[in-house]
């Protein structure tokens, strides 16, 4: 990101079409649609580990499937500059503390993901 960047929320219909997508693709639990959203040399990092290329991301998407069971709405889109999004997402279900705000920060070239940062939200308060 550069100092000219100016963060400022979206609508989430406005997200580019490769992470709409991919997040559809990742609630339904279809890894093999999810993957094609991602260049071959991505990278994704989550809950401190992470995974690079492909062979590694989908051992990710097949566990994140399977390791809990949750629901996942899409809450907040922000729009960094043409290559970075931030779509922020509530999960609730079985996983520790039952709920969590997520923060999918997405990079993107050439109309695929190169890189996936899901960490959760700062709680305000």
């Amino acid at each position: 990101m550069t100092s000219s960047s100016h963060p400022r929320a979206i609508d989430p219909a406005e997200l580019p079409d490769v992470v709409t997508s991919y997040l559809a693709a990742h609630r339904a639990h279809d890894t093999d649609s999810a993957i094609q959203s991602y260049a071959s040399d991505a990278v994704v990092i989550d809950d401190g580990k992470t995974h690079q290329g492909l062979d590694e991301i989908r051992a990710w998407l097949s566990r994140s499937a399977t390791e809990y069971e949750y629901t996942i709405e899409l809450t907040h889109a922000t729009m960094i500059d043409d290559g970075h999004y931030v779509a922020t997402h509530h999960l609730t279900g079985n996983f520790p503390g039952g709920q969590v705000d997520l923060a999918y920060e997405f990079t993107l070239s050439d109309g695929r993901i190169t890189r996936l940062t899901v960490q959760p939200e700062p709680v305000s308060g």
